[in-house]
């Protein structure tokens, strides 16, 4: 009886040793850090954009990941939120086939590894010396993110992708400038005069684009050199400089175009009349009037939009109808990586866009307006005439205020190049040798997909709107005063950072709130805040009976309550035993279903998998025994 008892025990303990070597190994490999991912919203999963940037590495990045693992004060959320990091982490690495390297660095207090945060750039935030941040490097490209805030979990993957996309790219993307209005700046005119600033977008974009300007007449636009194009206030654009824009976007290009119905910027050069003319410096309209047609959009640009709900409270009690202060309720892509955490924008005499179809390609808005927007006069609008209030007729339709078109675009120019519209004068022909006309090679369909944003608004960039700029000792300072700034910031900065992470969105969050419960509470409260208020309006209403029965009495000549006053105030005390009796049960009631509800999801928890683990090898077992029996 022993030797078999013995080998049984032998063997169960080889087989319980041989699963823990294998496991082992198999974490080991790069299938070990992979699973299926059953959540709703595939929060354990990386994207698309993530899984293509990672794929096309061919230079080794390297992620620094600096976690204070050893300190016991860790509070549980950073504790929940680094276990989300490192598996974030893990399978970045196994996905870069071994582009992407990972250390893990605890920077303990007077170590090497501390110091090693501190060239990084990463700081403790807080006083116990705590540290959750990363530094993403390759070559001699840098980016840092010092703090991995638990609270922007959502964005964490893009955050990271951007980063490896940045670090992996050895120049600087480029943008290429198409507009009316010097951006630029310009020096004085004469002597004694002050220069004319660089707008304050175009500063910040200089800090992380390299700018080309292309003027309003490039001869050429070329999709392997210019990232994106950015159409500011492209006022009296000609064909060609649209076929030039339509040949780049169908190569695979990304356009920003911001057009405008009445720009007050183009009235003004750097916030100050033209020296020389004391007028506009450029058309105040701007709009792309063939490349819209094609695109399967309508922009209303000799109207502006005024929208009631969104119209902005001026100075001096003015109402700006068509000044749209633009919430996050206005925004219906919350997930959208451009938009998130904007919490709003302001547009200023703004056109409009209106979906037409035909384009062919996927249409996404980003910002709109309320459905009870119209079309007002503009002149009428900058004038903030106050009869547009009751006299603009709503369209009863929502309409674009920025949109994002993708996919692959099919050409504006069907019969190619258009030619000059003011031919300049060609010598005389050649009647015995005439040359053949030029072959058209001119593209007709997207070779790659394409991308253009809309933005129906050029002042909402404009200095006098889009900052606070103060002078401090002859230092100009300059804080956003919305959130208008960061739009095309961030527009611009998805555009270029990767063809990857164009339209891409935030993530779920991995923390979720126990929503059943939470309703449970909300249910309870409702209730029995509406017996409390109740109960209030009922006591109220005695405390009033008490004093007309307090009027009532005679002057002086009784000392002690009336029975009318005494039943009063019994019935009242009995309605406060009453109403008290009543919350507190039902407060244990609530308890009662929230011990009952946790005591079913720990089962499940505990006991669902060793049940189904059960079930399928007793199934395994009877088709076994079956089988056997068969034979």
């Amino acid at each position: 009886m022993k030797a078999p008892v013995t080998r049984a025990t032998i063997g169960i303990a080889a087989l319980v040793a041989i699963a823990i070597l294998a496991n082992w190994l198999v974490s080991l490999t790069p299938f070990g850090n992979r699973g299926v991912d059953f959540t709703e919203n595939r929060i354990y999963t990386l994207s698309d954009g993530t899984k293509s940037i990672l794929g096309d590495l061919d230079t080794p990045v390297t992620i620094r990941y600096y976690a204070s693992r050893s300190v016991e004060s860790l509070p549980g959320q950073l504790k929940l939120h680094m276990k989300h990091v490192d598996d974030l982490l893990r399978e970045y690495s196994s996905l870069s086939n071994g582009k992407l390297r990972i250390e893990n660095i605890d920077p303990e207090p007077d170590t090497d590894a501390e110091d090693s945060a501190n060239l990084d750039g990463i700081r403790p935030i807080s006083e116990n010396n705590l540290y959750l941040g990363i530094a993403i490097s390759a070559l001699d490209k840098k980016v840092i993110l010092p703090f991995l805030n638990p609270n922007e979990e959502t964005m964490l993957e893009y955050q990271i992708s951007k980063a490896v996309a940045e670090v992996s790219t050895p120049v600087k993307p480029v943008i290429g400038i198409m507009s009316a209005l010097n951006l630029a700046g310009t020096p004085a005119m004469m002597q004694g005069q002050r220069p004319q600033p660089a707008w304050v977008i175009y500063q910040q974009l200089q800090q992380s684009f390299e700018l080309k300007d292309l003027g309003m007449t490039p001869k050429k636009i070329d999709p392997n050199e210019i990232t994106a194009l950015l159409l500011f206030h492209p006022a009296e654009i000609s064909k060609q400089s649209e076929y030039l824009v339509d040949q780049y976007l169908l190569g695979g290009g990304t356009v920003v175009a911001c057009l405008d119905a009445h720009s007050v910027a183009a009235q003004m050069v750097g916030g100050q009349p033209n020296p020389m003319t004391g007028q506009a410096g450029a058309p105040t309209i701007s709009t792309l009037p063939t490349l819209l047609g094609a695109w399967g959009i309508d922009f209303t640009s000799n109207q502006v939009l005024a929208d009631p709900v969104h119209a902005t409270a001026l100075g001096g009690n003015r109402k700006g109808i068509a000044v749209l202060s633009l919430p996050q309720s206005a925004m219906p892509q919350k997930d959208n990586i451009i938009i998130k955490g904007i919490e709003s924008v302001t547009f200023y005499l703004p056109g409009a866009f209106k979906r037409k179809g035909g384009g062919g390609v996927a249409a996404n808005s980003l910002i709109r307006s309320s459905t009870s927007a119209g079309f007002v006069d503009s002149r009428r609008a900058s004038q903030l005439d106050p009869t547009l209030d009751t006299s603009m007729k709503a369209e009863g339709t929502a309409f674009d205020l920025v949109t994002h078109l993708s996919g692959n675009f099919k050409t504006a120019f069907p019969d190619g190049k258009p030619k000059q519209e003011t031919p300049e004068a060609a010598p005389p022909e050649n009647k015995e040798k005439k040359e053949d006309a030029p072959k058209d090679n001119s593209l007709k369909q997207a070779v790659k997909p394409g991308n253009v944003f809309l933005i129906a608004d050029v002042d909402a960039f404009f200095d006098r709107f889009a900052y606070n700029v103060q002078n401090f000792g002859g230092m100009q300072v300059a804080n956003p005063a919305n959130g208008n700034a960061a739009l095309l910031l961030n527009l611009l900065d998805q555009a270029t950072g990767s063809e990857y992470l164009i339209g891409s969105r935030s993530r779920a969050a991995t923390r979720r709130p126990f929503t059943v419960i939470q309703e449970m509470e909300a249910e309870f409260n409702k209730e029995v805040g509406s017996k409390i208020e109740d109960f209030q309006a009922k006591l109220q209403e005695t405390q009033t009976k008490l004093q007309n029965l307090q009027a009532q009495k005679a002057q002086g000549s009784e000392l002690f309550l009336s029975p009318e006053q005494e039943a009063e105030i019994a019935k009242l005390r009995e309605q406060q035993v009453d109403y008290a009796r009543l919350t507190r049960e039902l407060q244990k009631d609530l308890r009662r279903q929230k011990d009952k509800l946790a005591g079913k999801i720990t089962l499940l928890n505990v006991a669902a998998m060793p049940a189904l683990v059960i079930l399928f090898g007793l199934a395994l077992f009877l088709k076994r025994r079956s089988s056997t029996r068969a034979r």
